[in-house]
Formats: C-alpha cells, structure tokens, sequence
C-alpha cells in the first residue's frame, strides 16, 4: 500500500516562499507520476501541478504558472513543490497524490490513486 505524507507547510506572508515535501512509502514510485492539487475553504480540490516518470514532463495549473515548480528525486521516493512569490490566493490545503498506476499522467484528480493527508499553507497580506 502507498503511503504519502506531506510537509513544509506553514505561514508565511505575501510575497514568501515555502517548500512542500512528499515522502513515498510502501511502494517505490519511479514509474508514476506525481502531483500537487490544493483546497481552499469553501473551493473543489485545484490541480496545482504535475510531473511524470520523465521529470522533463511537467504540467501546472495556470494561477500557479511562473511561480511554483515541481520536481522529484527518485532516489529518495520523494516529490516536492517549490512555492515561490506567495499570494493570499494560495492560501489552502495542499495534496501530494501519486497516479493511479504506471506511466500515466494528467490534471485531474480521477488520474490519481494515491493521496496524502494534506498541509495547510496560509498566506497573509
């Protein structure tokens, strides 16, 4: 079974940075891709970001293009997404989510199987 726990998350004000991090157990994730989807309060589930078994493959959700990036080392079954130029808009539960099997990837939260428990990033003005 595939176990992911997230950290990083904190506050921080506008304009900060903040690193998330998503540990893989259970299963060594090299063939899936992975992603980073958020919720906010009263909001449906984001897709923030997505990389493949390929890190050259990478896709991101239009209000975090330019500022946030995702990246992997699979050497330690790790994901992370780097979140920089933070806006109060950020401010949310943030999901690391591996996919539902090998060598697929996609934007929606149905082409992941796997799901972590989530960390809260607050941004404030």
């Amino acid at each position: 079974q595939v176990r992911l726990v997230e950290s990083g998350g904190g506050s921080v004000q506008a304009g900060g940075s903040l690193r998330l991090s998503c540990a893989a157990s259970g299963r060594t994730l090299t063939s899936y891709a992975m992603g980073w989807f958020r919720q906010a309060p009263g909001k449906e589930r984001e897709f923030v970001a997505a990389i493949g078994w390929n890190p050259g493959i990478t896709y991101y959700g239009d209000s975090v293009k330019g500022r946030f990036t995702i990246s992997r080392d699979n050497a330690k079954n790790t994901a992370y997404l780097q979140m920089n130029n933070l806006e109060p808009e950020d401010t949310a539960v943030y999901y690391c989510a591996a996919a539902r099997r090998p060598y697929i990837i996609g934007q929606d939260s149905s082409d992941f199987g796997f799901w972590g428990q989530g960390t809260q990033v607050t941004v404030s003005s």
